[in-house]
């Protein structure tokens, strides 16, 4: 478990840890402009764990704390460019994939990853909708993710985007554990459905890797400050995996992360905030 902030604000610069090693992660996804979600959520969280993360884009948004207004895609052959220039340079530990916008761009980054990708994990969050109810993809771009998801080693869908994916609606444990069989079925390599969606005093999620199902048990923290929670759990997920954490711990882990973060959320607009990815070493009062 991280350990809780303590309350209260540090006394002063804090003397750095014992150095761990360079760890280089990989973001491929979408700006959002209000930075509580997209590639500024993912940044965020890389730099929290201790990585060091890279971002390809691969779209912009307009978008605040209540409302997204706009999002144009990059092309794809600017995003080629990005993935092949990191590629020729950092040594990558772990891919996170967010928001790629649409097919074309999904395609770009599968064929990277088909012809370049090949040392370490790569999780896909296949997000959808915004949580104020901005459809970002077109059926012919889901149907494009359905094929990237067979290059991930873990697809991390919440609950409305699971049943999307499985074609099921799902409104119990039981339902959740057939729709985590599909997705498999799908070829995704694991599969972490995120709990937030539910209802409950929990929030579990429930991890179907190689050794079968687990449940990721985690509290429901009742707050309205949730933009980005789950951009924030699938690269902490990324994260920890690119540090040689087993997939079973580090979806614990990024469990834990995010709860804490949501414990000590933010409001920075007028709308709901996100959670606070740097809770372990400072509080701010919204």
């Amino acid at each position: 478990m991280i350990p809780e902030p303590s309350a209260g604000r540090p006394a002063g610069p804090q003397s750095p840890s014992a150095p761990e090693p360079l760890r280089c992660v990989l973001t491929i996804a979408t700006s959002d402009s209000g930075a509580g979600a997209g590639l500024q959520a993912d940044l965020k969280t890389f730099a929290a764990l201790k990585v060091y993360g890279l971002s390809a884009v691969s779209a912009v948004t307009a978008q605040n704390s209540l409302a997204v207004t706009a999002l144009e895609c990059l092309s794809p052959a600017m995003v080629r460019a990005q993935l092949l220039a990191l590629d020729d340079d950092f040594p990558i530990g772990a891919i996170k994939i967010g928001l790629l916008g649409n097919a074309a761009n999904t395609r770009i980054v599968a064929d990277f990853l088909r012809e370049k990708y090949e040392r370490g994990p790569v999780v896909l969050d296949p997000v959808m909708v915004s949580a104020s109810g901005h459809r970002f993809l077109p059926p012919e771009a889901v149907e494009a993710l359905k094929e990237l998801m067979k290059l991930a080693t873990v697809v991390t869908p919440n609950l409305p985007e699971a049943g999307v994916l499985s074609g099921l609606e799902i409104k119990s444990d039981e339902e959740r554990l057939k729709a985590a069989e599909k997705l498999l079925a799908l070829g995704a390599g694991s599969v972490l459905i995120k709990g937030g969606h539910g209802r409950g005093e929990a929030a579990d999620d429930l991890l179907w890797g190689p050794d079968g199902p687990l449940w990721i048990r985690g509290p429901r923290i009742y707050t309205p400050n949730t933009h980005g929670t789950g951009c924030t759990l699938s690269s902490a997920l990324a994260a920890y995996l690119a540090k040689g954490r087993s997939l079973p711990e580090a979806a614990s882990l990024a469990k834990d992360y995010v709860t804490l973060g949501l414990r000590h959320s933010l409001k920075p607009g007028r709308g709901p905030g996100p959670l606070n990815h740097f809770h372990q070493y400072y509080l701010l009062e919204s």
